[in-house]
């Protein structure tokens, strides 16, 4: 009888040891099976996403005194994680192009403004969502280098 606790308690320990050192790969394994399915809805989404982001961004230069005029985002997406929350979200430059109201008033767009910007894109587990905000004057590579205290690059 005990010699059967012992190989119970043996077996035991030998699937603990196992288990302890396949965690961290498992783990890995899944973050990045997550992220890969994450980028896959992104770039799916991609078009709706721009739209979304457009419409937040301009409302929110209006209350400004600024004006839309045009838009272009650039093709790569650079992706980095939140890290209190673990969340993960997506950085694409743009350049914009805009003028301030009263000059669209005026109908001279002669003075209108070209900036460049990042925009941010937030991944929620599920779907991605944007509130149209633009980190101006920063390229996605150096908006996260600029929050590495909050971010950390993915990839």
């Amino acid at each position: 009888m005990t010699e059967s606790w012992w190989f119970v308690l043996t077996v035991a320990a030998v699937l603990g040891a196992l288990a302890i050192m396949v965690w961290p790969h498992w783990r890995r394994y899944r973050v990045t099976s997550r992220f890969e399915q994450a980028r896959r809805r992104f770039h799916l989404r991609r078009e709706w996403l721009e739209v979304d982001f457009l419409k937040g961004a301009s409302a929110a230069s209006k209350a400004r005194g600024l004006d839309w005029q045009d838009c272009e985002f650039e093709d790569e997406a650079f992706f980095a994680t939140d890290r209190k929350t673990g969340q993960l979200r997506a950085f694409v430059g743009l350049t914009i192009q805009f003028s301030s109201l009263e000059e669209t008033l005026r109908e001279r767009a002669v003075g209108a403004d070209v900036r460049s910007a990042t925009a941010v894109f937030c991944f929620d587990g599920r779907d991605w969502s944007t509130d149209g905000r633009a980190l101006f004057n920063l390229n996605p590579f150096e908006a996260i280098e600029r929050f590495r205290h909050e971010l950390e690059q993915v990839d």
